[in-house]
């Protein structure tokens, strides 16, 4: 069954040439058939009339010579009038000529005896098809009316020439399906390509919409359900091309407004930073109550600060305006500069060794250590530890600690913006834009972020290629 089902064509057009070729030449061939066996047929009923007609002339011929009731030599001479391979019988008496007696069946028999007329059956005599013919010897009276005189005359007719006749018929009935092939065959290409032309074209525009271009249609051809599947399919690409255009704007104006609101929030945001150093300054004076309060403002404008920082920088990914400016970095020492401007050498496990040199963006590789060790103290558990590990072609950083990990829940929805897999911490210091941030800079590299559970903690692995000679953006 499977290798019948491999066997079996699997394209539509295949299907169509198959079906087409197989209804034309099946039709071909049972019409072809049909007429050799009516053709047959009337070649037969046409030789055992002509023999039945023989017979019967051969016995009017002699019959009123007969005495009657006939003696065996009457019989011998009924026989001879009739010719061939002939049995005349009447009672008990019988003139065989060496006619085989056996092959006259009771059907026959009672079909003679029984009737007025001729009766005839096909057998096979000496491995030959022969038709006997059997037929009674009719009585006439002076007034006209026939009755059987009891002389039956059964005789053998060869059947070799009609056969002859039949198989050339069949031969060319062969023939004939044979030729309705080719023609068959061109006929299926015509209907196919006739056919498959408006479902390519369906294709083509579906793979082209599929590709990104919204502004492919099918040409609609005829009237047919084709041709309704084509305006469909144009309608369908219309609408979604509108669609995706108003999503574009829509995406436009928020990307706009992100930036647009950033920038205008960094000139007092700035200004608010100076005061709330100011006061930070001359909290020392103030009574407890002042100084909360006064530390609470202070902590809320730096996390508003970090905020429209990291919306900035989202802006200028979403814009395709953020630039690499690459130097030969050590990773291995950018690591423990990472940790050790941040206060979290002694906090931080490292294996890294040195001498792996790459072509990167300090500031945006600082930027993703960052969030990566930050969150892995923040959320995680120690120890946390940072391990670099030499790669063919480039270098994977992977910062994993001991903490609660990620839920299966939480991994595919970690680089979201503003996702925070704990609601308790909507008022940590974190934006929900930093690992973002973190993925965008890493792919801005030519390299990848991706999350992982371990099992005992959450991993993070940073994998950045080699990149040859000087770039200074993208």
């Amino acid at each position: 069954m499977r290798a019948l089902r491999r066997a079996r064509p699997r394209g539509l057009r295949a299907r169509l040439l198959t079906a087409f070729i197989l209804v034309t030449v099946l039709g071909a061939a049972a019409a072809a058939w049909s007429g050799a066996g009516s053709a047959g047929a009337a070649l037969l009923s046409s030789h055992r009339e002509r023999t039945t007609g023989a017979v019967t002339g051969g016995i009017t011929a002699v019959a009123p010579q007969l005495t009657y009731p006939p003696d065996r030599e009457a019989l011998d001479r009924l026989r001879r009038a009739v010719g061939g391979d002939t049995l005349v019988t009447f009672g008990g008496l019988a003139s065989t000529g060496g006619f085989d007696t056996a092959l006259i069946t009771d059907e026959l028999r009672a079909a003679v005896r029984g009737g007025h007329r001729p009766a005839s059956q096909r057998v096979t005599a000496q491995g030959r098809a022969q038709l006997l013919v059997g037929t009674p010897v009719m009585l006439t009276a002076p007034d006209g009316s026939r009755t059987p005189s009891g002389i039956e005359v059964y005789t053998l007719r060869d059947l070799a020439a009609v056969e002859r006749e039949v198989d050339a018929l069949a031969l060319a009935a062969v023939a004939t399906s044979a030729a309705a092939l080719p023609l068959s065959v061109l006929l299926a290409l015509l209907a196919a390509r006739s056919v498959l032309r408006p479902v390519r074209d369906l294709r083509d525009t579906a793979g082209a919409l599929a590709a990104g271009d919204l502004g492919a249609r099918a040409e609609p051809r005829g009237a047919d359900e084709l041709a309704d599947l084509a305006v469909a399919v144009n309608e369908m690409a219309s609408s979604l091309q509108e669609s995706m255009a108003a999503m574009e704007r829509m995406r436009a104006d928020a990307r706009r407004f992100a930036a647009d609101v950033s920038h205008e929030l960094r000139t007092p945001l700035s200004t608010l930073t100076a005061v709330m150093e100011v006061l930070e300054s001359s909290s020392a004076d103030m009574d407890e109550d002042s100084r909360e309060s006064a530390r609470m403002a202070i902590g809320e404008t730096h996390r508003l600060v970090r905020l429209v920082e990291d919306l900035m920088e989202v802006s200028r990914f979403d814009a395709g305006t953020a630039l690499l400016r690459t130097e030969p970095v050590d990773v291995a020492a950018a690591v423990r500069d990472c940790l050790r401007l941040r206060g979290w050498s002694d906090r931080v496990e490292v294996a890294a060794p040195a001498g792996i040199v790459l072509r990167l963006d300090r500031r945006r590789l600082d930027v993703v250590l960052a969030n990566l060790v930050g969150n892995a103290l923040r959320h995680g558990a120690p120890p946390v530890r940072v391990e670099v590990h030499r790669l063919a072609g480039g270098v994977r950083v992977g910062v994993t600690d001991a903490g609660p990990g990620l839920a299966r829940d939480v991994l595919p929805r970690v680089f979201d913006r503003f996702y925070k897999a704990d609601g308790s911490r909507t008022r940590t210091p974190g934006s929900g834009l930093g690992l973002e941030i973190a993925r965008a800079n890493a792919r801005l590299h030519g390299g990848d972020l991706t999350a992982a559970d371990t099992g005992s903690g959450a991993r993070f692995d940073l994998v950045l290629p080699e990149r040859d000679g000087p770039e200074e953006g993208r």
